[in-house]
């Protein structure tokens, strides 16, 4: 019994040596992380390394190459798979609407044109045959009382020789004499000339005409010069060359011969966007610069708003008084005009934030690693900033290049399908 009970201890002990020496062959299994992180050259994209280092070919660092999946952590697939044209990865900086008051004003641009209110024309006051033109070319500037062209005209000739018969065979009909002579005074000779007439007893076969009004000479539509009444033709200033009255030419009664216009007094004519006529009020201030003069600053206000639109054309022009007395401003000058129209209190966001799409209007806001195409309501625009009305909050984050995250060749859709 003795015997048997050695035995069974014998082998107990032999098994657990056996087993102990088991347990220290099995050491514990080392887990071995491969890394996903590429490392590339910038200058030879070729070169791929799986660690940081240099590059064996020109000896730069190595850097991380771009669009990894370790740079998409936190991104689900459900992001990526949505359409780009609703939604859109990017690691464009974000930014915040700001809620503040700031000045307005409206940026346009215009041009300079003659004041129209300083146009006089020149016209026949009866028929005749220029003899002698004292007005050769376009822009000529003439005075008030100038003498501008010699005309003969046998019906002038004849009212003339009816005041000399009156005068010699019947000087006491006053009455008769006197009609006569305001009948000449009215078809443009002056009270010298009849005078004249009566006391050498002979008439003007050609008749000095003087100028009524102080200016520059502009050319007559050809309509016009024609004897035809056309109110849509205008005068083309800026192809004046030679006048087309001429001497020798026949011109019949109430023909406009000329039109003389001020040089001193223009307007800015400004073109504004149709957005932004809300805020135009008579009076506003308006600053106008000159690309063509350096330095050049003109005030003045805004002194009238055009009631309707041109043909063609969907701004709608204001007109700026402006002196041009030292003749400095030439017509048809193109110019920029900032207009004054008060302040504004809203949420204002950067111009380059939004994506006009016509009438519709969109931001992205941010979501989590994505943005997601937002429809907005404008306001009030001021320069680099525009004014949401409806459409986002001041805790709302979005992309500060909106035109960047725009896929010029899809439709952008929101969440209502706009």
């Amino acid at each position: 019994m003795k015997r048997i009970n050695i035995i069974i201890f014998s082998m107990l002990l032999g098994m657990l040596i056996f087993a102990g020496c088991s347990d220290q062959k099995k050491e514990p299994a080392k887990v071995q992380v491969k890394s996903d992180v590429k490392y590339t050259c910038p200058m030879h994209p070729q070169i791929m390394e799986d660690h940081p280092g240099s590059c064996p070919i020109c000896g730069m660092t190595l850097v991380k190459k771009s669009g990894q999946a370790s740079e998409g952590a936190g991104i689900s697939l459900n992001t990526v798979l949505r359409p780009v044209n609703s939604s859109v990865i990017s690691t464009v900086r974000a930014i915040a609407p700001e809620q503040k008051e700031i000045p307005t004003t409206i940026s346009a641009q215009g041009y300079l044109d003659f004041d129209t209110r300083t146009f006089n024309n020149i016209a026949s006051r009866f028929s005749g045959r220029i003899e002698k033109l004292y007005i050769k070319y376009a822009f000529q500037e003439i005075h008030q009382g100038q003498h501008i062209f010699d005309i003969y005209s046998p019906d002038m000739v004849t009212a003339q020789q009816d005041l000399i018969y009156l005068t010699k065979n019947s000087g006491q009909e006053a009455g008769l004499i006197n009609a006569a002579k305001q009948k000449l005074l009215l078809q443009g000779m002056t009270y010298e000339q009849v005078n004249q007439v009566v006391k050498s007893g002979k008439p003007f076969y050609s008749l000095p005409v003087y100028s009524a009004y102080e200016g520059h000479v502009h050319d007559m539509p050809h309509s016009q010069m024609a004897g035809v009444t056309n109110t849509e033709a205008s005068s083309d200033f800026s192809s004046n060359l030679p006048l087309s009255i001429k001497e020798g030419m026949y011109v019949v009664k109430g023909q406009n011969l000329f039109n003389v216009v001020n040089p001193h007094m223009l307007w800015a004519v400004i073109k504004i966007d149709q957005s932004a006529v809300v805020h135009l009020k008579l009076n506003q201030r308006v600053t106008i610069t000159l690309p063509d003069l350096p330095g050049k600053i003109i005030i003045g206000k805004v002194n009238f708003i055009e009631p309707t639109l041109q043909e063609g054309d969907k701004t709608t022009s204001i007109r700026v008084y402006i002196d041009n007395m030292d003749h400095k401003l030439k017509v048809n000058s193109l110019v920029k005009a900032s207009i004054q129209t008060g302040s504004t209190n809203g949420l204002w966001i950067p111009r380059s934030a939004l994506v006009d799409l016509g009438r519709t209007k969109i931001v992205w806001l941010k979501n989590g690693a994505s943005y997601l195409a937002h429809q907005v309501i404008t306001g009030a625009a001021n320069g680099n900033e525009i004014q949401i009305v409806k459409g986002l909050s001041v805790a709302d984050s979005l992309a500060s290049n909106a035109q960047y995250l725009t896929d010029s060749e899809s439709f952008i859709k929101t969440q209502g399908h706009e």
